[in-house]
């Protein structure tokens, strides 16, 4: 650990490069913390260029500015505004969260970080930075890009995902949190892992707490364990179309499915599309998944199978699915309207 006066200059060191690189993000404009509870929930898996670039982050508040307004929302519609953001548990806690607020808190968001920290699938991550980035409460942060950072710092040989090692994050990010200035510390921190200490590419000449940081190899920190091997899977799936009543069949993922809600193609086996024409071939990966999508021509005869029905064509719009399926279904679309 850093002595107290190392403590003091680390702390100024980002905070003062923070004022000067910060990157002007939406939700650091605001001490909302609705606002910035869903920023967190966003960037948990997915970048920032994502959230900001596809316009994800600002059309989300302007249909939910508040807890309020998505607590009782039906869950097609939530799943259809989560569209295209992926890890879709993500948006179902929000709502949870969001109950909880309007049933014991008069709808208002609570201030004390242990009330945060109660409130459905809110962690001990992300209950921290709402309290820090909205109330300016001193309360320590540890992700991906803090552990990355630390475990550099201080040269830690052990592995930050090991419970010893999440331990011993948290000790640091609680000796190391300014009582001054959290906010600007905790976002500092945040940024020195997105823009500096990188993962692959770290800028160590121009990092601001250079002179703390003991590792003489950053590349080959942090320590975890190994990831899963690529598995590598075929969806055969099928195009069914009602000329007559402009209709497609989907099918709609079951509650134990990562999609649990979400419509896409139906599925079939191998023999099932024998002779059938390939209308179309794509590629998407999930988790540690690399998936290889077909789509074939259905059949003349259909055989409806469990959790499959048919939908007005112009219903698609407004139907929650899966991003692969509806970049397919857009390119198929277009095809069927030419």
């Amino acid at each position: 650990m850093l002595s107290p006066k190392q403590t003091k200059a680390f702390q100024a060191a980002l905070v003062d490069w923070f004022k000067i690189v910060g990157k002007d993000y939406p939700w650091r404009q605001t001490t909302d913390a609705w606002h910035i509870l869903i920023s967190e929930v966003m960037l948990q898996q997915t970048q920032v260029a994502t959230v900001l670039g596809k316009g994800f982050y600002t059309r989300f508040l302007d249909r939910y500015p508040t807890p309020a307004s998505i607590a009782d929302a039906p869950e097609q519609e939530i799943l259809s505004a989560w569209e295209g953001l992926g890890y879709y548990r993500r948006v179902r806690n929000l709502q949870k969260a969001a109950k909880a607020i309007c049933d014991n808190h008069s709808g208002i968001f609570p201030t004390q970080h242990s009330q945060i920290l109660e409130l459905p699938g809110i962690g001990r991550y992300t209950a921290g930075a709402v309290a820090s980035f909205s109330y300016n409460q001193c309360q320590p942060l540890v992700d991906a890009n803090v552990a990355r950072i630390f475990s550099r710092v201080f040269d830690y040989q052990e592995r930050v995902d090991s419970t010893s090692g999440t331990k011993q994050l948290w000790q640091w990010a609680e000796g190391l949190v300014s009582k001054d200035h959290p906010r600007l510390y905790n976002s500092a921190l945040m940024e020195l892992g997105q823009q500096i200490c990188t993962n692959k590419s770290p800028q160590c000449d121009i990092c601001p707490v250079k002179t703390w940081c003991q590792t003489s190899d950053p590349t080959k920190l942090p320590l975890k364990k190994p990831r899963k091997q690529t598995v590598l899977l075929d969806e055969l799936c099928m195009l069914a179309l009602d000329s007559k009543n402009q209709a497609i069949l989907l099918h709609q993922s079951s509650d134990s499915a990562r999609r649990s809600g979400m419509w896409k193609l139906p599925e079939r086996q191998a023999h099932e599309l024998e002779n059938q024409p390939l209308l179309l071939k794509s590629n998407y990966a999930i988790t540690h998944h690399k998936v290889t999508l077909y789509v074939y021509r259905a059949p003349e005869k259909i055989t409806l199978k469990e959790n499959e029905s048919w939908h007005p064509l112009t219903a698609l719009p407004e139907l929650p699915l899966p991003s692969p399926f509806r970049k397919a279904l857009n390119t198929l679309m277009l095809d069927y309207f030419a």
